[in-house]
């Protein structure tokens, strides 16, 4: 299709004897959703088959695929088609509010949400939610909270209301405003839930604040929150920066008392704790352990590769390259990673060999 000149693109695609279906229209628009105004005239061509009637779903690709290049007059022309169709959701005006917020047209992705009432699709909690999000990602997280402070005796806010705004602060930072969101969400009765909770002992992990952070975590389990994966990693890797190893591996060994089952986040957090005071052995030990619960990522092999260069063992770090810990030789760092730790180990070997 980019092969074709604009004035025949019509043209081939009658001739080319495609039969066009709601599968083969999506996965054309999605796998050209760079292509601009080329992926319009395609949507728009098909769009006059017979027997073929537009989907919500490719309505919302071309919304998204125009709004990049910022043809933000045909993408409201297609949502006055869906309107006049009856297949207008939520979910078309949360796609428009991220777009516009991402390109940081702040106002209008408010006006976007201010006039969905207009298009018969009243705003409820989950475009609430979708305009907070979007504002918050872009960076905007001041005016989402404006937001939030001015509507929210309108509509009740969840869970996930509140997650957006720690989450936005959080990214800001603002650790005051953070803590103040927080404690507002568990004041006003809606209990935080696991999303919550882990942002929150990230934002105050990040911040330094461990023992903060470990009392959210008692909180969380005296509410009845199992701690996850997610937040045992976030804390395992602050103790790790801290070179405090022993409070690492007591965390690793409540995870497991917990029953909670670690994960590829949790054991690069506990190779990297014991890394960084200089326990390589542990940290070995750790890895072989973690070969036969999950699969390594290319943090994993980029530590590992690393820690063995450092200590001059490059007979065990290109079997690391090589075999990566198993002996069938079928588990293979990422391209990138297997690069990096080829042009490694091989510098090594070079200041090895000349005095």
């Amino acid at each position: 299709m980019m092969s074709c000149p604009k004035v025949g693109l019509d043209v081939a695609l009658d001739q080319s004897g495609i039969r066009v279906s709601e599968d083969v229209v999506e996965q054309v628009l999605a796998k050209f959703e760079n292509a601009g105004m080329l992926a319009h005239r395609f949507f728009e061509w098909a769009g006059k088959q017979r027997n073929y009637v537009h989907s919500i779903r490719a309505y919302h690709i071309m919304i998204e695929s125009l709004a990049k290049i910022r043809q933000y007059e045909i993408m409201w022309d297609l949502v006055n088609s869906m309107r006049t169709k009856g297949i207008l959701n939520i979910e078309t005006f949360c796609i428009i509010m991220r777009k516009y917020a991402r390109a940081q047209k702040v106002n209008e992705a408010v006006y976007t949400f201010n006039i969905m009432k207009k298009y018969d699709v009243p705003p409820n909690l989950a475009a609430f939610n979708g305009l907070l999000s979007a504002l918050c990602k872009s960076k905007n997280v001041r005016k989402a909270q404006e937001i939030f402070d001015a509507m929210k005796s309108h509509l009740c806010p969840d869970s996930k209301t509140y997650s957006i705004l720690l989450e936005g602060w959080g990214r800001a930072p603002n650790l005051p405003k953070a803590r103040e969101i927080f404690r507002e969400m568990v004041d006003s009765g809606c209990n935080p839930d696991i999303v919550t909770y882990g942002i929150m002992v990230d934002i105050l992990c990040k911040a330094g604040r461990t023992i903060e952070a470990v009392d959210v975590i008692n909180e969380m389990e005296f509410s009845g929150c199992q701690p996850t994966s997610f937040i045992y990693s976030v804390l395992i890797h602050t103790y790790g920066i801290e070179n405090r190893i022993e409070d690492a591996i007591d965390a690793f060994l409540q995870m497991e008392r917990n029953g909670v089952e670690p994960d590829v986040a949790v054991y690069n957090a506990l190779i990297s704790a014991f890394c960084k005071v200089n326990k390589f052995q542990n940290a070995y030990k750790v890895s072989r352990r973690m070969t036969k619960v999950c699969e390594p990522d290319a943090d994993t092999y980029t530590m590992m590769i690393k820690m063995f260069c450092e200590r001059e063992e490059l007979e065990i770090a290109l079997k690391g390259l090589c075999l990566n810990g198993r002996d069938d030789g079928k588990r293979n760092p990422p391209r990138k990673t297997y690069l990096w730790q080829a042009e490694t180990i091989t510098s090594e070997g070079r200041k090895r060999r000349c005095p």
